[in-house]
């Protein structure tokens, strides 16, 4: 990113509406704090369509699409599940563009994968994308921390789009 300041969930629906572009979510680790975090802002309604909360297996499959095996194979915290969850999103919600969350946010590792690791994924008309994180400190501040990253990851590959719909 240009800057070293995170775009809020604000910049996030200011960009989105600038744009004319729809946005939704699909949220394992953070079980629907990124949509809460959006939804609190006047005028999320112009163009944040909604988001899935796949805790389960079986909703990623179900709903977002993602097969049984490549669960199977990956796991859940990936980082082709994470760019796969915000894929499905777009197609189930719609949307330009998806933002998605994965990882582990503790108290014990899970899926070979040690506390703090988080992969978030992006979804757009250019392609997908995703980001891997390491954080540090409480499942709270790790529930946090992956919701601010989310919200600036999406906000910062709508603003270096240059697909002004």
């Amino acid at each position: 990113m240009a800057d070293s300041q995170l775009h809020t969930a604000a910049d996030l629906i200011q960009l989105a509406v600038t744009r004319g572009l729809t946005f939704g979510t699909a949220e394992s680790l953070t079980g629907g704090a990124v949509a809460a975090a959006i939804v609190e802002v006047p005028g999320a309604s112009a163009c944040f369509e909604g988001g899935v909360v796949s805790y389960s297996h079986e909703v990623k499959e179900k709903t977002l699409g993602i097969s049984h095996e490549l669960l199977e194979r990956q796991g859940a915290v990936d980082p082709e599940i994470a760019r796969s969850m915000a894929r499905g999103a777009r197609t189930a919600l719609g949307v330009d563009w998806a933002v998605s969350t994965t990882g582990v946010a503790g108290p014990e590792p899970h899926d070979g994968q040690e506390v703090g690791t988080v992969f978030l994924g992006v979804s757009g008309p250019n392609g997908d994308d995703h980001l891997e994180l390491h954080l540090s400190g409480g499942r709270d501040e790790i529930r946090r921390e992956s919701v601010s990253r989310a919200v600036d990851l999406l906000a910062s590959h709508i603003r270096l789009t240059d697909n002004f719909q």
